[in-house]
C-alpha cells in the first residue's frame, strides 16, 4: 500500500512537452514514467525524473529482538496481496548459514528472488572458502547488493531483518535493512505495521540482558498489540531463535495472552 504525499512533477526542461504518460501501480510501490520530448531550441536531457515523494507501507509484520545470548526473529504467516490472503502459512525466512537468518517483506516476486539469490551466494562463499561469513559480513554483503540493484534499472522492493549470533565476539546481532539499502545494527527492530505499534513496547520493556523467557514474553506483548490494533488477520507469526548452537524453530502459540503492564 502506497501513500502519495505529493504528485507535483519537476521537469528538467521548462518547455518540455510530455506525451504518453505511463503509470504502473504495484502492490507496494508506484512507479511513474513520462516520455519527454524537448521543444525546438532545447537540447534533450538524458534523464528527466518527476519529483514524487512515496511512502512505502508493507501490510506484513517483521520483528527482531536480541537478548543476552539469543536473537528472536518473527514474521507474519499471511502472504497477502491487497486485502486478499493468498497463503496462511508462508515462511518469510531464509537460513543463510549456521548462525545467520534473514527474514523479508515487500513485493512478492522481489522478496523470494532476492532472498534466494543471497542465500545461494552466502552458501557458495562457505563452500569455496571452507568458512562461514559472520552476521556482520553477511549484512554488509546484503546491503551492497541492494544498493547496487537500486542504482540499476531493476531495483528490489525488499525490506529485511538479518539476525544472527557472532561466534567470535560471542554475542547476538540484529541488522535492519530497508529497500533503499539503509542499514543499522539494532537491539530490536521491526518492519511493516509492526514498527508503528511495537516499537514503543520494545522501548519500554527491552534491555540488553533479557533472557529467552523474557524475550518470548515481550514478543507476545507485541503480537497481542498487533491483534488488538490491526483490522487485518496476519495469521499469527512464525518465530525462530538464533543462539551459539545454531537456528531453531520456536513452538510459538499465538493464542496465549500476556498482560501488558
Amino acid at each position: 500500500m502506497v501513500e502519495r504525499a505529493s504528485a507535483q512533477g519537476t521537469w528538467c526542461e521548462e518547455e518540455a512537452v510530455a506525451s504518453h504518460p505511463v503509470n504502473v501501480v504495484t502492490e507496494n510501490l508506484l512507479v511513474s514514467e513520462q516520455l519527454v520530448q524537448p521543444s525546438k531550441g532545447h537540447r534533450p536531457r538524458h534523464q528527466c525524473i518527476p519529483n514524487y515523494h512515496l511512502k512505502l507501507v508493507i501490510m506484513e509484520v517483521l520483528l527482531g529482538i536480541t537478548g543476552k545470548d539469543f536473537t528472536l526473529i518473527a514474521s507474519s504467516k499471511a502472504a497477502m496481496r491487497g486485502a486478499t490472503i493468498l497463503k496462511a502459512s508462508d515462511d518469510k525466512t531464509r537460513v543463510l548459514n549456521t548462525h545467520t537468518l534473514m527474514t523479508f517483506s515487500g513485493e512478492a516476486g522481489d522478496t523470494v528472488q532476492f532472498a534466494e539469490y543471497i542465500q545461494a551466494n552466502v552458501q557458495l562463499y562457505s563452500m569455496r572458502n571452507n568458512m562461514e561469513l559472520s552476521p556482520a559480513a553477511t549484512a554488509n554483503f546484503v546491503r551492497g547488493e541492494l544498493a547496487r540493484a537500486l542504482r540499476s534499472r531493476k531495483p528490489y522492493t525488499v525490506n529485511l531483518l538479518l539476525g544472527g549470533y557472532d561466534t567470535i565476539a560471542d554475542k547476538p546481532t540484529l541488522y535492519w535493512i530497508d529497500y533503499l539499502a539503509s542499514q543499522a545494527s539494532l537491539p530490536y527492530a521491526a518492519h511493516g505495521y509492526a514498527q508503528y505499534y511495537c516499537l514503543s513496547l520494545l522501548d519500554k520493556h527491552h534491555h540488553p540482558d533479557i533472557n529467552y523467557e523474557q524475550g518470548i514474553k515481550i514478543l507476545r506483548m507485541c503480537t497481542e498489540e498487533l491483534k488488538r490494533r490491526l483490522p487485518i488477520d496476519f495469521k499469527g507469526v512464525l518465530v525462530k531463535v538464533i543462539t551459539k548452537d545454531g537456528i531453531k524453530d520456536v513452538d510459538y502459540e499465538d493464542d496465549v495472552k500476556v498482560a501488558i503492564p
